[in-house]
């Protein structure tokens, strides 16, 4: 049993070594990376998108991307390009105060790097390795990380069409001395319409269709120029939609003065800074409102990876899905984020197509911050330090064997039987083809006139 011992490992070993390989030639890759905001996944199955279609029956969809807390645009779309949680890449929300510098952070002032500097987006790291990368209004594209920004890169103006902001990124790809090898594209719809009327009103549907008619304008874009078959594009989203109403609503003017905090953060999920005794204030919330979940910084749970950062305030408070608090008086938007990620309402979607993705190949559900290391494999880019992991999303490319660990277990076990039976059999059919020279000597021996026994 010594030699099938033997066969059987060389052959475990080859086939695992097969199921782990990586062939990807990151030499002449190209890569860009799509955010349609607010793109809720469970769209893809209520409305119809042809040319996302298109895509998906030729590339790779995951189902439903599991984003990071808060579910908020800057936080999301930076862990998308650092592979970090909230709390490790220093984003942890949309609006943010720096007590010790008294620095104030929003979407209209964003572009002072101290507050990106905590984390290296994949285009600085890009650029650092002797690539050029483009942005088009991806957050933080435009603010110098490290003392560095793409070699192209557009200003934040969400007055300019998404095809304006197309046509620069194909000019950037086809540029003659200085293309580029990764890029990110950032649009505001459907969020913007969704904030505004909800996910589930026929304003909705319609700008759906104008997303869906925006990839139409960019497979065109890259067909026109030869691009098509060689940019790898993702698309997908840092944040979902849940529906709201205005008898949804937590009032914190009915529960503390305004007197005893300051408001750092609001909607569904609000920072509070405490002016006076951070233990009375937390008491008075936490009597507030039953839809509302009310946290000390060192109590928020930790499966949300966000206290372990100096921005997020001492007090947390997150609504339940579709509330949403206020101070005081009603909503003045019917859809929200910001909710729980693990709530299906807040997943986005991927979908990844060219040379490098697998052709009509699906996944139920990986981590936003594992398409970090997935877009670094694919350039062929070292990692800066990171929360995702590639195993997760590494069955999405043409050049991995990619076999379930069950079926890896069950095809081991199964070669292991069929050997075990060969080798039985083997041996079985030697025992019995084995010719009887011992007994016939024997008998000769019997039969020999010199046996001391018959004297």
């Amino acid at each position: 049993m010594s030699v099938f011992w033997v066969y059987f490992m060389l052959f475990a070993s080859a086939f695992l070594e097969c199921f782990c390989s990586s062939a990807t030639n990151n030499s002449e890759v190209r890569l860009l990376l799509v955010s349609f905001d607010g793109f809720r996944a469970s769209y893809l199955e209520r409305y119809t998108f042809p040319n996302l279609q298109k895509m998906i029956t030729d590339g790779a969809l995951v189902k439903h991307v599991k984003n990071v807390f808060v579910t908020k645009t800057f936080p999301d779309h930076y862990s998308i390009v650092t592979g970090r949680y909230a709390e490790s890449h220093g984003i942890v929300a949309n609006y943010m105060y720096d007590t010790a510098t008294n620095k104030t952070f929003s979407t209209f002032r964003d572009q002072d790097p101290f507050w990106w500097n905590e984390a290296t987006p994949i285009w600085v790291t890009n650029q650092r390795q002797g690539h050029k990368s483009g942005g088009a209004m991806w957050p933080g594209t435009d603010v110098s990380i490290h003392n560095t920004t793409p070699s192209y890169y557009l200003n934040y103006n969400r007055s300019v069409p998404f095809s304006k902001r197309v046509d620069h990124i194909i000019e950037w790809f086809s540029n003659s001395t200085h293309p580029i090898n990764f890029g990110t594209l950032y649009w505001e719809e459907p969020d913007s319409t969704g904030h505004h009327y909800g996910p589930n009103s026929k304003e909705l549907v319609k700008m759906l269709k104008e997303v869906d008619d925006n990839i139409g304008y960019l497979i065109e874009q890259l067909q026109k120029t030869g691009l098509w078959n060689i940019v790898n594009v993702v698309i997908t989203s840092d944040h979902g939609m849940a529906q709201c109403s205005d008898k949804k609503v937590i009032q914190l003017d009915n529960c503390i003065g305004r007197g005893n905090y300051t408001r750092v953060t609001f909607s569904p999920v609000t920072a509070i800074l405490p002016l006076s005794d951070v233990n009375y204030v937390y008491k008075l919330l936490s009597n507030c409102d039953n839809h509302m979940k009310v946290y000390l910084k060192e109590d928020i749970p930790d499966h949300f990876h966000y206290k372990h950062n100096k921005r997020i305030q001492p007090i947390l408070l997150v609504a339940d899905e579709g509330w949403t608090i206020v101070q005081n008086g009603t909503i003045p938007q019917l859809g929200d984020h910001g909710y729980d990620n693990a709530l299906p309402s807040m997943h986005p979607l991927l979908v990844a197509y060219g040379p490098v993705f697998q052709k009509a190949y699906k996944m139920e559900s990986i981590n936003s911050i594992d398409v970090y290391p997935l877009m670094c494999h694919i350039l062929g880019l070292k990692e800066e330090p990171n929360n995702g992991t590639f195993r997760n999303v590494r069955c999405l490319l043409a050049s991995e064997s990619c076999v379930g660990l069950p079926d890896v277990i069950g095809i081991v076990i199964g070669s292991l039987m069929i050997l075990i039976t060969l080798s039985c059999l083997i041996i079985l059919l030697k025992k019995r083809a084995s010719p009887r020279r011992a007994f016939a000597r024997l008998q000769l021996q019997d039969d020999d006139d010199d046996d001391p026994l018959i004297d």
